[in-house]
């Protein structure tokens, strides 16, 4: 697997020009081009492009001042906030990042033009699989405080979410509770997935000492659903149950979130009797660990 993979790399390398000093022919290097097209016509604040990139901050410092030395982008603190630093592009940087924009297209036909029909679908769905998994690996999880801005974003769109989708909307006062201090170690934790440095997913477990542990607050992006990041996250939260001692888990949900029932059932959660007066709930699921 490991050789196959390598190989891979070696044919996508040579594939794309990276090897060149000059990226399509242009005068910039590939990590120039790529800085310059990520921070793309309305600018990117610089710690954005880092998470973006996973860039270290001092080699993206050092692409931006050959990127400025160059006229093609400017970085100057934001009128919002000076302590956030913002790059955009010049006039000059607009025009080269057009210019790289029709190379790569040029170049992405020199790969389809010598393959029949049929291959081409092949091909091009088959770079549509490997961006899906190599994008899914890319997906960091990390424990938060639930009043993080990040996790608060989540947490919004996962209430925001339910309302949409539930026949009587959903208000979180008549939920049962799960406040950001039952979220919090040692009561409980709460699980923030980031891809890009983007929140795209959340999950949070609430401990009861001996008694079964509840999971709660799971929500997975839209722009990131068909990665598997709702089957990630769920065994991520078990993994950090059985490390609390956990030894059951327990669920409740809606019938109209049909992908998370199928999700659960797949997983190994049973259905079983209600265990809670949940009243948004359908559905009572529940794993041994």
């Amino acid at each position: 697997m490991l050789a196959q993979v390598r190989s891979f790399n070696r044919v996508v390398v040579q594939s794309v020009g990276a090897l060149e000093d000059h990226y399509l022919s242009r005068r910039l290097p590939l990590g120039e081009a790529r800085v310059l097209w990520e921070i793309g016509p309305d600018g990117c604040d610089v710690r954005r492009l880092r998470s973006r990139l996973e860039l270290d901050s001092g080699y993206l410092s050092r692409l931006l001042r050959s990127l400025e030395a160059s006229g093609l982008v400017t970085v100057r603190p934001s009128e919002d906030d000076r302590r956030v630093r913002t790059a955009r592009l010049t006039r000059k940087g607009r025009a080269e990042r057009e210019l790289l924009d029709r190379r790569s297209d040029e170049l992405a036909q020199s790969f389809l033009e010598p393959l029949g029909d049929r291959d081409r679908r092949r091909l091009v769905a088959a770079m549509a699989e490997v961006e899906r998994l190599l994008t899914a690996g890319l997906v960091r999880f990390d424990i938060a405080d639930p009043m993080e801005r990040d996790a608060q974003f989540c947490l919004g769109e996962y209430v925001a979410e339910l309302g949409r989708r539930f026949e009587t909307g959903f208000d979180p006062a008549r939920s049962i509770s799960a406040a950001a201090h039952e979220l919090r170690p040692p009561a409980g934790l709460f699980l923030v997935a980031r891809l890009h440095g983007e929140p795209v997913g959340c999950g949070a477990l609430k401990f009861h000492k001996r008694r079964p542990a509840e999971l709660k607050r799971m929500w997975v992006s839209p722009t990131t659903r068909g990665l598997g990041l709702g089957r990630r996250l769920l065994g991520e939260l078990e993994r950090l149950a059985g490390e609390h001692g956990v030894r059951t888990l327990r669920l409740e949900t809606n019938r109209s979130l049909l992908e998370a029932i199928a999700l659960y059932r797949s997983a190994g959660y049973a259905e079983v009797a209600p265990f809670n007066e949940e009243p948004y709930a359908h559905h009572w699921f529940e794993k041994r660990l």
